[in-house]
């Protein structure tokens, strides 16, 4: 009988809600969510999971929880209540982001979601002048230049979005920070040096973005580093099955992705699935929680 591994992807967890994207995790909720994964589920660091999954003997109702990117509230708000509830977690960290980093799209929203006005002029990043004057418009906004940027090739993004703000805010997570999880007993993973997506690479370069971004990682830790996730994480569009071979070579236990379902004793340890809880509501959590299990990663 195929017993299943819930695995749960976190990114942002804010202090309190955000008014521009109330979908957004924030302290309140996340601590309902762990309230209620302590009283269903069986919690477990992601490599005591793979390891049973991997010898056929994960307890019923295993699940896992992980977190990715960096960002420097999973140090100040996530890992507080952590520790109040007894729950372990993995962080998945990219080390260029370490000490000042922010992620492309943090700085696109950073900057008009803080533009004085009623209009936003971004001629000089190849965009036109756009109608910010009430938060719906601000994140329609938001939202279309996320979409037209995700499709550029990183060299140009990166330029227009530099163009955008030359001193964007930080939001990932400083090297004491990343010590401060690890030091609480939070298992620390890792992704590709500079967070690019595997699949627009050359070989040589995934071998080297994995290889460096686990070694920044297991020096500053002094631990080894053994879990890892892609960015985006989609099967067959970000990451391929070569990926996971260079992954295997380089000593890595197991990957994550972001397709939806469970994982089970068939599951590639290289390209496990993972799920996403964005519902607001205790019932919509666990429905979803409930209907992954159901779903074969």
């Amino acid at each position: 009988m195929r017993v299943p591994l819930s695995i749960l992807i976190y990114q942002r967890v804010l202090a309190t809600p955000d008014p521009l994207f109330p979908e957004c995790l924030h302290a309140r909720r996340f601590e309902q969510q762990l309230r209620l994964l302590r009283r269903w589920f069986r919690l477990m660091p992601l490599s005591r999971a793979v390891t049973h999954l991997a010898e056929g003997t994960l307890p019923a109702r295993a699940a896992c929880l992980t977190f990715d990117n960096g960002y420097a509230e999973h140090a100040t708000v996530a890992l507080p209540l952590l520790q109040r509830y007894g729950v372990p977690a993995t962080f998945f960290v990219a080390a260029s982001y370490l000490d000042g980093g922010c992620t492309w799209s943090d700085i696109v929203t950073e900057v008009v979601r803080n533009a004085p006005g009623e209009r936003l002029n971004l001629g000089r990043s190849g965009f036109a002048s756009y109608d910010i004057a009430c938060p719906v418009r601000r994140r329609a906004v938001i939202e279309m230049l996320l979409a037209t940027l995700r499709l550029l090739p990183p060299a140009e993004r990166a330029a227009r979005v530099l163009a955008m703000a030359r001193r964007p805010t930080p939001t990932m997570m400083s090297s004491d920070q990343v010590l401060a999880l690890h030091r609480a007993g939070m298992e620390i993973g890792a992704h590709p040096l500079h967070h690019t997506v595997l699949s627009s690479l050359s070989n040589a370069a995934a071998r080297a973005e994995i290889a460096e971004g686990q070694c920044r990682i297991e020096e500053l830790i002094r631990a080894r580093v053994s879990l890892f996730a892609y960015p985006s994480g989609k099967p067959g569009e970000d990451f391929e099955q070569r990926h996971g071979l260079m992954l295997r070579a380089q000593g890595f236990q197991a990957a994550v992705g972001s397709a939806r379902g469970a994982a089970g004793s068939g599951s590639d340890l290289f390209a496990l699935p993972r799920f996403s809880p964005c519902e607001p509501g205790n019932g919509g959590f666990l429905l979803r929680l409930a209907g992954n299990l159901f779903t074969r990663g």
